[in-house]
């Protein structure tokens, strides 16, 4: 069984017991998450597309943790003029598990 979702403005493609890090929800670990927003459905290679949303499609994941990607460096840099400008990034994410696909 398989699925494409959409939230915080991506697409994933998940299947029964993917993790999966998507943009930062304010939930807390341990909680159940419900993703409305299912643009394809697999099941026994019948494939169900959305226009733009499959109807009645759910799927059902349970946070498993908040955290920070790794850091990025931003270097800005221009020749002859003595400028540069450095800086970091760190993007924050939610750890979901795939639990469940109805269609």
């Amino acid at each position: 069984m398989l699925a494409v979702i959409k939230t915080g403005g991506k697409q994933y493609k998940v299947s029964l017991g993917d993790k999966i890090r998507i943009e930062k929800i304010k939930e807390e670990g341990g909680k159940e998450i419900t993703f409305d927003q299912v643009l394809l459905v697999e099941k026994n290679k019948k494939i169900q597309i959305g226009n733009p949303l499959v109807k009645g499609a759910k799927v059902i994941g349970k946070i498993l943790s908040q955290g920070k990607a790794k850091k990025v460096i931003v270097f800005k840099y221009k020749p002859k003029t003595r400028y540069k400008k450095k800086t970091g990034h760190r993007q924050p994410f939610t750890e979901v598990e795939i639990k469940k696909i109805e269609s």
